[in-house]
């Protein structure tokens, strides 16, 4: 732990000329106390760094001093693509990996092109999590990671509705989606999709599993989530919508659902308005997609949603008719 700490210091002064050791104590995540130790230990290692003193000062190595510690561990070049994914990375128990490796590309560039990660990351931020969602990561989630990585099978134990099963798989990949981890296994000859969070327990076999190197990973993800979301639209109503409504149709449903209703729209009448078929999870979901419309959206089909319907906007009306008076609680 401590060399490869001290490596990353070393790469870290070589990458950027200079830094104080507060600088270093925040990258390394070590106290500086620590990184007065780990300087000390490289100096008397037959490494030139000297410290300068005052403002812009900090640590230094001696000019044209480079070190030959570049070169990439296999997991550290597979770590590397992750690199601009720092907070997966970081949940999966790969940051260590990911830092060392683009440390050691850094320090491989050329003197004029080692500035490029800070433009970068001064100019680009990719933030994965949705809004107001649980950034902590699963409990399961680094102990799947490693089964990934190393191909090994595990016997899991998976919360599944409202009980629980025991599965053995042969763990394929991992997929960030919206701020939920998912977990691509193969069951006997079978593939699927478990949600990470919902994973109980996870114990390796022991045994490792011969990968299908033809398995598309991404390919898989599209045609699962298109027939997610397909298995939910099982339902169908009829409206017809104003141009306003028309427009905002993409914001309110789901795209798959918004793009058949476009596909299914007929030609506007005289004020505007379309009648299409609009495929819906259930009438409940419906309700309260469309109420989000307002009065750009009329139902004509089944009846008791447009019955429902209307009388939420019966009960708008009556809310709304009541004067205010001076009390907010309305005496």
């Amino acid at each position: 732990m401590r060399a490869t700490r001290l490596i990353s210091l070393l790469l870290l002064l070589q990458a950027r000329e200079g830094m104080t050791a507060a600088e270093l104590a925040r990258e390394l995540r070590v106290s500086e106390r620590t990184v007065y130790r780990d300087v000390q230990a490289l100096s008397a290692a037959g490494v030139p760094v000297y410290a300068e003193h005052g403002p812009g000062g900090g640590y230094r190595l001696v000019d044209g001093y480079r070190t030959r510690l570049t070169g990439l561990t296999r997991e550290e070049a597979e770590a590397l693509f992750l690199s601009g994914l720092p907070g997966p990375a970081d949940q999966m128990g790969l940051a260590d990996l990911v830092t060392a490796a683009r440390l050691k590309v850094t320090a491989a560039l050329p003197a004029a092109f080692q500035d490029a990660p800070t433009r970068v990351s001064q100019r680009f931020h990719l933030d994965i999590p949705g809004w107001f969602t649980d950034v902590d990561p699963p409990p399961a989630l680094s102990a799947l990671a490693r089964a990934v990585w190393q191909d090994l099978i595990v016997r899991m134990r998976y919360r599944a509705r409202q009980r629980e099963v025991t599965r053995t798989v042969q763990p394929y990949g991992l997929v960030l989606k919206a701020g939920t981890w998912y977990l691509v296994g193969r069951v006997d000859d079978d593939y699927r999709t478990y949600r990470v969070d919902r994973v109980l327990s996870v114990e390796p076999t022991g045994e490792v599993f011969n990968r299908d190197v033809s398995f598309p990973l991404a390919t898989f993800w599209a045609e699962h989530g298109a027939r997610f979301v397909a298995s939910l639209l099982t339902d169908r109503v009829t409206i017809r919508l104003s141009p306003t409504g028309l427009r905002a149709l993409r914001y309110a449903m789901e795209p798959p659902a918004a793009r058949q209703a476009y596909a299914a729209a007929g030609e506007p009448d005289a004020h505007g308005w379309v009648t299409t078929e609009l495929p819906v999870e259930s009438i409940d979901v419906a309700y309260t997609q469309l109420l989000a419309l307002g009065p750009e959206v009329e139902v004509l089909e089944p009846p008791r949603l447009r019955a429902r319907l209307a009388e939420a906007a019966q009960r708008l009306i009556d809310l709304y008719r009541t004067p205010i008076t001076g009390d907010p609680k309305r005496e």
